[in-house]
């Protein structure tokens, strides 16, 4: 296997995500803790947490898990779900047992670096753009143009990571039928579903038999440390090739996180309000911040999930700016560097905003002072 290129945003992260005073980039929306999670438990849940034992789980993941998993599409059954240690490891696995290196992959850029690194070190990758002077819109016309005869995935994640763009219906149904129609793979990350500012997309498992739907725990319900991810996909012979390849990897996933995982899911409603609800009331906040900077900024908030990508226009240029502020004053942001593409332009005037966590004033409150004092 090739090696694989440095994650440069979990590098960046593992310098400074714990270090920083204050966390304004966060990719995941409010969490827990574990005494909040459980007051939400039912019954079968409480009794399942009870009486738990630590052994080994199923490599599918616990029947009573997918089976929630599964309620939340339209049309599929639990046995159209596999269970993952994470969404990063559904992802390397789903690029690394369906891609082989005589084939072609599209990938939508800017996105989660592994999206592309990983289908870079299999096989052939072209990257289509969003547009940033047109609200991050899909470009599917542009999507089509790179297609090939070998092509075999199109890998895409909405509510995008970072820019919080979200196409709209007649773009998304586009993009499912023209891969639906030329018989390729879909892989959409839908990790952020749930926390959409108007009307959420169907999903793409809910619309095309041969499409995959991967998502997970840490988003939008704001619960990374249970690592449960999953992959949803009607094609049952794709879904057992990804569960033999797990058994290379984490095998089967913890017991505990499954059952607070189920715990959570039996409860997305009130959990998914409660989120869209701190990113509503934290949005007004950042429009405000943003408005005392005119010359500065220019800033739109996501359309879906907790991230967005605001544009930076001082002179000393965005990878400065991030870095002085988090040196000086201690507050976080990823600068657009980290989310440069191998396989085409970024913008570098970009950083990312995250907008999911409870109070952000004190944060916000010391940029503005950094701001009006350096």
């Amino acid at each position: 296997m090739p090696t694989l290129p440095d994650f440069r945003l979990e590098t960046f992260f593992s310098r400074w995500e714990f270090e920083a005073r204050y966390h304004l980039t966060a990719s995941d929306a409010q969490s827990m803790t574990l005494a909040e999670l459980l007051a939400l438990a039912d019954d079968d849940g409480r009794e399942r947490w009870e009486t738990l034992s630590l052994g080994y789980t199923e490599t599918y993941g616990l029947p009573a898990l997918r089976e929630e998993i599964a309620a939340t599409y339209t049309g599929l059954a639990p046995e159209d779900v596999l269970c993952f240690a994470g969404a990063e490891e559904g992802l390397y696995l789903a690029m690394r047992t369906l891609l082989e290196p005589g084939d072609h992959v599209v990938v939508v850029t800017p996105n989660y670096q592994a999206a592309e690194t990983i289908p870079l070190s299999i096989c052939e990758v072209t990257g289509v753009a969003l547009r940033p002077e047109d609200a991050w819109a899909l470009d599917v016309d542009e999507v089509e143009r790179q297609l090939r005869p070998n092509t075999r995935l199109v890998s895409v994640n909405f509510p995008n990571n970072p820019t919080g763009a979200v196409p709209d219906l007649e773009t998304w149904t586009r993009l499912v039928r023209l891969c639906e129609d030329r018989g390729i793979l879909l892989f959409s990350d839908e990790v952020y579903r749930g926390l959409e500012a108007g009307p959420a997309l169907p999903q793409a498992a809910d619309l095309s038999p041969g499409a995959l739907s991967l998502n997970v725990m840490s988003k939008a319900y704001g619960l990374p440390g249970l690592r449960i991810g999953w992959i949803a996909c009607r094609d049952r012979e794709i879904l057992g090739r990804l569960e033999r390849a797990k058994h290379y990897t984490s095998i089967c996933n913890s017991a505990p996180a499954e059952v607070l995982a189920l715990i959570g899911l039996r409860a997305r409603d009130r959990i998914l309000d409660r989120n869209r609800a701190i990113i509503a009331g934290n949005i007004p906040r950042f429009d405000a911040f943003f408005a005392r900077f005119p010359d500065l900024f220019d800033w739109a908030p996501p359309r879906g999930g907790c991230v967005c990508f605001p544009r930076y226009l001082g002179a000393d240029g965005v990878d400065a700016m991030c870095r002085d502020l988090v040196e000086q004053s201690g507050v976080l942001l990823l600068p657009a560097s980290i989310y440069r593409s191998e396989l085409t332009p970024t913008p570098p005037d970009r950083f990312r905003v995250g907008v999911g966590r409870r109070s952000p004033d004190e944060a916000l409150a010391t940029w503005t002072s950094w701001l009006e004092n350096r």
